[in-house]
């Protein structure tokens, strides 16, 4: 192949799974709240922090993906 064309691909790849990044930390902030909130009877305080640092992780991923993308 190219040198192009597997840059390209490796590009694609990174961007396809950004997505997937991005939907894991939400729920992982998710599930920690929850699980933190049933365990010291809590509700719904840690499942608002953690899902915003959840949300807050997503969009870090965007942004270093926003970086990474303007250095070529």
């Amino acid at each position: 192949m190219k040198r192009e064309t597997k840059r390209s691909i490796r590009e694609l790849a990174y961007y396809g799974s950004l997505g997937l990044s991005v939907a894991l930390s939400i729920f992982i902030g998710l599930g920690i709240g929850v699980y933190l909130d049933r365990r010291f009877d809590t509700t719904p305080w840690f499942t608002f922090i953690f899902l915003g640092l959840g949300i807050a992780a997503g969009y870090r991923n965007i942004g270093l993906a926003i970086k990474k993308t303007r250095k070529y």
